[in-house]
Formats: structure tokens, sequence, C-alpha cells
């Protein structure tokens, strides 16, 4: 089994991985207890999947018994820009760097494939795999710990001191045995750039996350119009947030990443407001096709466009949310009289 996992480390980073390591399914025993705090503390929000699914999300031997081993894989999407530079332009939208791609969905979970059809006919019919890319109740970022890829850092992201923490994880579960990687330790230190940067101070200790008052919960999970004690912190991040990724000193050992599917889109880099607050279901779907925005909706998504325009200080952004306060979805039509409100009172 040595010479196998020899072959599939060198396997993994022809397919495009940037890093490779093997644990058990039963290697995160802290899981459980971790996500039973989270979940009472009500940090999980309206994610009410975390709650639903602890018994697999805690334990990932529950998910499929029959698996012996769990091969973790890392895959780069490091920006080539500043991703803060954005947040210097009032008129223009900060989309999170993970999604001004291709979905990374169907890019890693295909690469996950063809690495798992390269282990069943390495190692025989007998061997059985089951691939994960953030859509089943895995515990992605513990088990890369557990496995060696990184640790989780003070942000809950998972850090590497080989490619930073700009990295999609992926997940192939199998039946056979294979030799385990020593799990990694923390390099965190006393840093804490992470914490400090967060605009909503989303974070209630280290390696805490409330996610409720996380700019990239709010923009993507959340549902209904955001407190409006949280709409000025988000100032032009429209989806996501990349500011406790894009601080990591480790970063300075950042990969490039490799698939060009993964770089950003021209239109997603600078996306002016004024045009995305036009959007209509149509336009958004058409825009977004292919794209991990898509999921969360027009409706959400341009409220989240017309909270930025009410952080810009700019005027002449007034009448683009005038134009939406009679929207037929609630949510829309409060943020833009929010905005409107708000860019009155400059």
């Amino acid at each position: 089994m040595h010479n196998l996992k020899e072959r599939l480390i060198k396997e993994a980073d022809t397919i495009g991985f940037v890093a490779c390591r093997i644990c058990r399914p039963d290697a995160v025993p802290e899981v459980p207890k971790r996500l039973a705090a989270f979940v009472d503390a009500g940090f999980h929000g309206q994610m009410t999947w975390m709650a639903d699914r602890m018994t697999w999300r805690g334990n990932p031997a529950a998910l499929w018994p029959e698996a012996r081993s769990v091969i973790m894989l890392a895959e780069s999407y490091t920006p080539k820009q500043d991703p803060l530079a954005i947040l210097a332009h009032p008129d223009r939208g900060a989309v999170s760097v993970y999604a001004q791609g291709r979905d990374y969905h169907d890019v890693v979970k295909k690469r996950l494939k063809r690495l798992a059809r390269w282990v069943i006919a390495e190692a025989g019919d007998a061997a059985e795999v089951k691939v994960f890319v953030d859509t089943a109740p895995v515990p992605e970022k513990a088990l890369g710990a557990a496995s060696g890829l990184g640790w989780q850092g003070k942000h809950t992201n998972l850090v590497s001191r080989d490619w930073g923490n700009w990295a999609f994880l992926g997940a192939i579960f199998t039946t056979l045995e294979l030799p385990t990687d020593p799990a990694e330790i923390d390099h965190c230190g006393s840093c804490r750039a992470c914490l400090d940067v967060c605009p909503t101070d989303a974070f209630p200790a280290p390696y805490q996350l409330d996610a409720r008052k996380c700019i990239s919960y709010l923009t993507i999970e959340h549902k209904g119009p955001v407190p409006e004690n949280l709409r000025k912190p988000m100032g032009n991040r429209i989806y996501g947030c990349d500011d406790c990724l894009a601080v990591c000193p480790w970063n300075k050992f950042a990969v490039a990443a490799r698939d060009v599917r993964l770089h950003a889109r021209d239109d997603l880099k600078t996306p002016a407001l004024a045009d995305l607050a036009q959007l209509d279901d149509a336009a958004f779907r058409a825009l977004f096709s292919g794209s991990p925005i898509k999921r969360i909706g027009r409706d959400r998504f341009v409220r989240n466009v017309l909270y930025a325009i009410g952080n810009s200080g700019l005027p002449e952004l007034r009448s683009a949310a005038a134009d939406l306060i009679g929207d037929p979805d609630a949510a829309v039509a409060d943020a833009a009289t929010w905005a409107v409100a708000q860019l009155d009172t400059q």
C-alpha cells in the first residue's frame, strides 16, 4: 500500500491538486463537541442543515461505515490581484475570489472523480470510493488538519505552510487501508491579523466564528433583510468576504491556481454596482451561468448590491436604488429604501 500511496500522490499532482494527504474517517473525535457548541450558541444562524445533519457532520465514519481511509486533496485558487484593493472603489462590487471564476464544485469534483477512477484502476475492483466536495455533511477542514494538509487557523479556515489558505478542499472516502499522514500542528502563533481585520467582528474568540455576523454568511446564506447594524460594515462586499483570508501571513507561500477555469472572469473583477442593480431574474441567470453566485438568486444578490450602493456615499448611484423601492421582493425593496436614505443623508 505504501507504493500505491506514493503513486497516488504523484497522480494527484499530475491531475492538478497542490497537496494530497490521508487520514482515517475517525481521526477527528473533537468535531462532535465543537459542532454541538457552535450550534448550541446559535452561531449557525439560518443554516439549519448544520443542525439537521450533526450526526454525519460530526462523525465522518458514520457517513459511510465501510470507509477505511480518507484521501484529502487541496486545489489552489490563489488570486493574481490583491483581493482587498476593490474595497477602495465604492462604485464597484467586491466578489469573493472563489466566486469570480467557474463554480468550484464542478471543477474540483471532476478532478476528484478522475483521481477516484485512477484508484479503482490501480487497486482493483475490490476498492470502493466516494467523492465529496462541499456538498455533503463532511467536516473537510477538520479532516484536512487530521490528514496533515494544514491546520485550522484562528479564522477557522485551513492554512498551510506550503500553499497559504487559498485552496478548495475535496475528499475521497475509500474502503482501502492506506498509510496515513501525521496531523499538522498549529502555526498561527500570536498572530491576530485575520481576527482584527474582520469588518463585523465575527470572531468571538480565536478559532471561533459567529456566522450570523460573517459577511460571507450574510451575503450568501442569510435570507431576508440583513440586520441594520451590520449593513454599514459590509461596505461594497456583494458576495462573500475575503478579508480574513487575504491578510494571512502564510499566503507568502501561496501557490498559483493551475486551472484557468478558477481564474477570475474579467467582468467579475470590478463589476459596476449601477449595472448589477438593474439585473432582472433572466439577466441574473445569464450573467452568472456556471458561477456559484447563481445559487443565491437575483433577489438576494440585488439586495446585497443595494447595501453596497447605500454604503458608497455616491449621489450618482441614488437613482439605481430609488428604481427598486417598489421591487416585488420585500428584502430588495427594504434594501433600496435604506440605500436611498443613506445617500440622502450624505
